[in-house]
């Protein structure tokens, strides 16, 4: 049975019809057979049977006596129509059995080779037309049809992997530019508040012009910071494919970067930054767009849930570069591998502001540089995110 199954479907027609008309042929002379029997016994009522029997005594070898016919109107109408009808089906039989037997064997043919898979196939498509990819198109036989089903499958397959990879894609363009809106916010504030101060105390002489040029100078500084940022980013599908840039870190002037910016994020948020960097203990290589970028991550957040005070500690050293962000918030209240999802919000106020973004790109940023992201909640309160960066050569 499972080589019939697995027959082809031109082979599996022709054995079919092949079956079919050699019952039709067999059945046919059958009913012949017994058509004749009928009608010599209704002629055997209306014939001299007695003369009859005497000639089939007497026939002579090599003839043979054959019942004759009676006359039409000889025979009453019921044997009449009954001999009529014997006629019929010995001369017809084999005709009407064989067009029976071709639309029965179509019919089988249908329902045992085609049906399953068409419906199959149909309600495959009806699903893909509705955009609904996860089932699956199950028919066994190693015909035809069965590799036009599995080849249905196969490109359902294929369009599912396809829709996974666009809505991957989609997600990956949609977190890229939220990354890039969020990155550059940081330096746009320095000049936001850099622009104030000037504002401010230039006109009142407040400021000599040696401070103001240092602030002009860390403007153009943090203006050409964007501009690669926004260069580097527009080359990118993902923020997984962004590549490093390594180079030498100046203990020195990562301190002086940093505490550039809280001179401005401090007046922002109304709260006091301390920053302590420890002696370092080797020069460490690695990217400082980077390290600058998680930086300022972890600052706003750590301001933004802070009460008064935020504490930063800096510890480079020649294998590792470690950045401590402390604040006096009430800490993290949930699950720290779902703090570091993408566009993570512990409400509804904050999401409005902020796309939740910050400790996933800072986690990110942190093992592409080999590193880790640890948060941790202080034993007397608040929120303790430790960034840690590898030495890259």
């Amino acid at each position: 049975m499972d080589k019939i199954r697995n027959l082809s479907v031109r082979k599996t027609i022709i054995l079919y019809m092949l079956t079919v008309l050699f019952c039709s042929f067999f059945l046919s002379a059958f009913i012949a057979d017994i058509a004749e029997q009928i009608q010599k016994s209704i002629w055997w009522r209306y014939m001299d049977q007695e003369t009859f029997v005497e000639t089939v005594k007497n026939v002579e070898p090599g003839y043979i006596v054959d019942y004759p016919r009676p006359g039409f109107y000889e025979m009453t109408p019921s044997d009449r129509f009954a001999s009529e009808l014997c006629d019929f089906f010995g001369t017809n039989a084999v005709l009407i059995l064989s067009i029976t037997g071709s639309c029965v064997a179509v019919f089988l043919f249908y329902r045992n080779k085609l049906k399953k898979p068409m419906e199959e196939l149909a309600r495959g498509s009806k699903k893909i037309a509705e955009n609904q990819l996860d089932f699956c198109i199950s028919y066994d036989n190693k015909d035809e049809m069965g590799e036009l089903c599995r080849e249905f499958e196969r490109m359902r397959e294929q369009l599912a992997r396809n829709n996974q990879f666009l809505w991957r894609t989609v997600e990956e363009e949609k977190m890229l530019r939220a990354a890039i809106a969020h990155d550059i916010r940081a330096p746009l504030s320095v000049l936001k508040g850099y622009q104030e101060m000037l504002t401010e105390y230039l006109p009142s002489e407040d400021m000599d012009m040696g401070e103001a040029m240092e602030m002009l100078a860390e403007s153009g500084r943090q203006i050409e910071r964007m501009d690669a940022f926004v260069e580097m980013m527009r080359k990118l599908s993902s923020l997984e494919n962004r590549k490093l840039a390594p180079g030498p870190i100046s203990a020195g002037q990562l301190e002086k970067d940093i505490q550039a910016e809280l001179v401005i994020l401090e007046k922002e948020y109304g709260k006091q930054c301390i920053l302590q960097a420890s002696e370092p203990t080797g020069e460490f290589y690695g990217d400082k767009e980077i390290i600058l970028e998680v930086t300022e991550n972890l600052l706003s957040n750590a301001l933004r849930y802070g009460k008064r005070q935020i504490t930063i500690l800096v510890e480079t050293g020649y294998a590792e570069l470690r950045i401590c962000v402390r604040d006096d918030g009430d800490g993290f209240r949930d699950d720290t591998e779902k703090i570091t999802e993408a566009f993570y919000g512990q409400n509804v106020k904050d999401s409005l502001k902020h796309a939740g973004l910050g400790m996933y790109i800072s986690r990110l940023y942190c093992e592409k540089h080999g590193g880790k992201l640890v948060l941790q909640n202080d034993e007397q309160g608040g929120a303790v995110v430790t960034a840690l960066f590898r030495r890259i050569v």
